[in-house]
């Protein structure tokens, strides 16, 4: 029989989102233990370790603002900082706020269930207790479960297999080697030149091709830094009033491109290449709104990749035909300039499919090749992979499996009817991977230790969404992306790259009116909210 440890709240997840919950809880004197199936803290960057892995937000805006002293003592090296730097910044976090004793590592989450009689959860993991709670959180993160093909015969290969998002602690060598790579997105287009700076041979598997801006890394100069840092306070607010959280380094340009002429156009689009990053689709106020002004956008991106690939052939196949930003975009260090090197072949897999992999290789319909290690770059089971793969239960047995199975239902992303007590940060319905994630993290966080106070001063036992209000939630986030070219294409915004996850878009477009909104329903005593 499981030994039972109590507690007023369990976070499953020690990354960025679970160690900042651990550390206000534990200020509002909450007895917390935080559930982490790793060995070490660091969420995504625990995992993700393949090479090249970065971020795609600049560092100085891609960190913790509830400290200031944290934010002054840390200085970053590089423009986008990489994995191992932030590991090391998360584990400074971890070790500064005095974290770790209260996280219980090696320990998986494998089912939740709600005890209605108790009005309690009762969380079991991969051990021998049963943690006991009022609350559960779920920081358990947008990106953290690997989508693993479902490829015929990928038991069977025998050399090295490998998925970049479950990648090795110890350094990986392909000096030597004959690699192929399966995926184009954005941890292929940051892996794909360090893997061919090693290998003998790369051949890149692609079945979308992606578009992918420069991101213009380089090492962050100190007194720049110290000129940002002088007046953080004022920076931060501005990150915050910003649609995607981010961006205080490239004001966006208020003018429709339609309204551009041919050289005012070229001249925004260049300038902004130049300086790389997301701020390519600030040039004008409707690339992600308007598709005859998105094409204008396409094409010049399209233009960039033809002129710097040599091969016409492969310039064309690594061309993307679809909506420019309706996926996240991607940023990267001379992706396509490696297609130059003569030891690296594309495979279009809209022309020659893979078929399945052999014990010495992969076969597609019109060939086969043979490597020593296969990197498999599929990206994630995004939003609600990580969710629906523990067995949580709510009111009346019911499992979160089967509330979501015409795709997740949430009010604000916070919480969804039926599962008191239960919140989820960057849940599904709100803006989450649509926005620089720590400022939204510390958002969510801070409104459930809020919520958790107010109910603490009002002893009240439970909260749970109302229906009523969920229904409408679902339809507000569903009709604002409809506003947008968001699900014009097959995105992991959507589940596309899921076989058999429904389609439903699942970010809300719109921070920070977001934010306001969640404002609003608490000074209207937590509308849409019920308590008892």
């Amino acid at each position: 029989m499981n030994r039972r440890k109590k507690f007023d709240a369990v976070v499953v997840g020690a990354g960025i989102a679970g160690l900042y919950m651990l550390h206000r809880l534990r200020e509002c004197g909450l007895a917390v233990v935080v559930l982490e199936r790793a060995d070490g803290v660091g969420g995504t960057w625990y995992w993700n370790r393949y090479p090249g892995a970065r971020c795609d937000v600049e560092s100085l805006e891609y960190s913790y603002t509830f400290s200031e002293e944290l934010q002054q003592e840390w200085s970053w090296s590089e423009r986008y900082a990489g994995q191992p730097e932030i590991l090391r910044y998360i584990e400074h976090v971890a070790d500064r706020f005095d974290l770790e004793p209260h996280i219980e590592f090696n320990t998986e989450v494998e089912s939740a269930r709600f005890d209605e009689q108790e009005s309690q959860w009762l969380v079991r993991t991969n051990g021998s207790v049963c943690y006991v709670s009022q609350f559960l959180i779920m920081a358990t993160g947008c990106l953290s479960s690997a989508n693993i093909p479902v490829i015929e015969g990928i038991e069977s290969f025998k050399g090295n297999a490998y998925h970049t998002g479950k990648w090795p602690h110890e350094p990986v060598d392909f000096s030597g080697q004959s690699v192929g790579i399966v995926g184009t997105g954005s941890s292929a287009i940051q892996a794909i030149p360090h893997i061919a700076d090693q290998c003998k041979s790369l051949t890149v598997f692609q079945r979308t091709p992606n578009y992918s801006i420069p991101a213009r890394n380089g090492s962050l100069d100190l007194d720049y830094e110290a000129r940002i840092k002088a007046r953080y306070p004022q920076f931060r607010q501005r990150n915050r009033a910003m649609p995607a959280a981010l961006g205080c380094f490239h004001a966006a340009n208020n003018q429709s491109v339609l309204d551009a002429t041919e050289p005012e156009r070229r001249r925004e689009f260049s300038k902004r290449w130049e300086i790389g990053g997301f701020g390519f689709l600030g040039a004008f106020n409707d690339l992600t709104l308007n598709l005859d002004a998105n094409d204008i956008a396409a094409e010049y991106v399209r233009g960039r990749i033809r002129e710097t690939v040599s091969d016409p052939r492969v310039a064309e196949t690594l061309c993307p035909d679809s909506t420019i930003g309706c996926k996240r975009l991607c940023l990267d260090t001379e992706y396509f300039e490696t297609y130059n090197l003569p030891h690296v072949d594309l495979v279009d897999l809209r022309t020659n499919p893979i078929e399945r992999l052999t014990g010495s290789g992969i076969q597609c319909a019109k060939s086969q090749f043979e490597f020593d290690s296969i990197v498999f770059a599929t990206g994630f089971d995004a939003m609600t992979g990580t969710l629906l793969r523990i067995d949580i239960s709510g009111r009346q047995g019911t499992r979160l499996e089967q509330a979501w199975n015409e795709g997740p239902k949430t009010y604000l992303g916070l919480m969804t009817h039926g599962f008191p007590n239960i919140f989820f940060i960057s849940g599904p319905g709100s803006p989450s991977v649509l926005t620089n994630m720590i400022i939204s993290i510390e958002q969510h966080v801070e409104w459930i230790e809020r919520c958790l106070s107010y109910m603490q001063s009002h002893s009240y036992t439970t909260v749970e969404a109302e229906e009523e209000s969920q229904v409408a939630w679902v339809e507000h986030v569903n009709a604002i992306a409809d506003k947008t070219l968001y699900p014009t294409c097959n995105s992991w915004y959507l589940g596309a790259n899921i076989p058999g996850k429904p389609r439903v878009f699942m970010p809300h477009v719109g921070f920070p009116s977001y934010v306001e909104k969640c404002e609003h329903v608490v000074a209207n005593g937590y509308e849409g909210f019920s308590f008892a």
